[in-house]
């Protein structure tokens, strides 16, 4: 009985660092998707194009996130996790390198598509790896750790390629980036236990999986609301920024990069929304996450560096908190497959903020920022339609 105890204390002391290490790990897997969108406008004088082309060339990574995303659901069952993560950043670090040779657009945007794809090899893997390998009382923590080590990754990363680009140049700033891949990759080989891929003999079709959760009426909600969230996020982050760097708020590029702050209050509010589901369930807490998001929209329609700044603040923390959530709801209501339910999740997620960056800059190009934040509003609207097909898992 003593042995057993000291193990639970042991386990318990352990855990913090655990979560440390899962939000390292999701800062280095991620933090190349949202770094570039800070050096934008830089980018898009580099290469002399519109901020439309240059805002698709940096968010094409999520097209191969979205592929990856189904095939590493595809495929999961037969990758032993931890290889697979810490190969995938290793790999990352090569297109990211390239980028810093300043290629044309459209190598650019292909290098961006290639680092989607390791990157979501290395998202979804880790976080079949967490939900194999924590008690259903961990896994929560360990999720909340892994979505605030992507927050986090919004505010630090934007910050770091901001004053990289404005000091160095964005060569520099590419080569920096892919230092920190291989950091990521070490730092998994080092810290990531063991685990044996799982029997894909014992699992039923991939297909077959796919086709029941689809018949899902609650998961087919989750993953449209996965698609609007990113579509939401990924349109403002990218397209406000032209707004603040011309007049009147007229920011310079290192100025631009503390903006980025404004992800700050996400960082301690976004691990909250799982007591939130639990509170008050649900539908009220994707409710009220959209709610906020959409208070912040008419500021950012005011010719002022504060207001836009606390419709960002506003935008983020909803956007954020209903990833959270969303996230948690999937693994909570697909009572098997998890991993393919993860998969369909990630590739509809990914693609809302490739469908984000396409349509809202288009909106921006033609018409401007006044209709590209109406249609912003549109699709929270939609989304706060679509939370009436969720219902709480029993």
């Amino acid at each position: 009985m003593q042995h057993v105890a000291t193990h639970a204390r042991d386990q318990r002391v352990a855990m913090p660092f655990r979560l440390l290490v899962i939000g390292i790990i999701s800062f280095l897997t991620l933090v190349d998707l949202f770094a570039a969108q800070a050096i934008l406008p830089s980018l898009t004088r580099a290469y002399g194009v519109t901020p439309a082309e240059m805002g698709f060339a940096v968010n094409a990574s999520t097209l191969g996130m979205a592929v990856a995303g189904i095939a590493i659901a595809l495929l999961a069952g037969r990758i032993d996790r931890r290889r697979g993560i810490w190969i995938s950043l290793a790999c990352l670090a090569v297109p990211t390198m390239l980028l810093g040779t300043m290629p044309d657009l459209a190598t650019f945007t292909a290098l961006r598509i290639v680092q989607g794809v390791f990157m979501s090899a290395a998202f979804t893997l880790t976080m079949a790896y967490l939900a194999e390998h924590y008690s259903a009382t961990d896994v929560a923590s360990a999720l909340a750790a892994y979505v605030t080590g992507n927050v986090a990754c919004n505010l630090f990363g934007r910050l770091m390629s901001a004053s990289l680009a404005s000091s160095f140049g964005l060569e520099v700033t590419f080569f920096v980036f892919a230092a920190l891949n291989l950091a990521g990759a070490a730092l998994v080989y080092f810290t990531l236990q063991r685990m044996a891929p799982m029997n894909a003999s014992m699992a039923k079709s991939p297909f077959a999986a796919w086709v029941a959760h689809f018949r899902n009426p609650p998961l087919r909600a989750a993953f449209g609301l996965g698609f609007i969230v990113l579509f939401v996020f990924l349109g403002t982050f990218t397209y406000v920024n032209f707004v603040l760097a011309r007049t009147p708020i007229a920011l310079s590029p290192m100025s631009l990069g503390f903006v980025y702050f404004v992800f700050l209050p996400s960082v301690f509010t976004t691990p909250l929304a799982g007591r939130a589901v639990a509170a008050i369930g649900t539908r009220p807490t994707f409710w009220a996450s959209f709610a906020v998001a959409a208070a912040g929209l008419p500021l950012l329609l005011i010719a002022d560096l504060t207001a836009v700044l606390a419709g960002l603040v506003l935008i983020a923390a909803g956007t954020f908190f209903a990833q959270a959530a969303a996230t948690g709801f999937v693994s909570r209501t697909a009572t098997t497959e998890r991993g393919a339910a993860s998969g369909i999740y990630l590739a509809s997620y990914y693609l809302g903020g490739l469908a984000g960056s396409a349509v809202l800059g288009v909106v921006f190009d033609m018409f401007g920022w006044t209709e590209t934040v109406a249609v912003l509003g549109i699709a929270l609207a939609l989304a706060a339609l679509l939370t009436f097909q969720l219902r709480d898992p029993r």
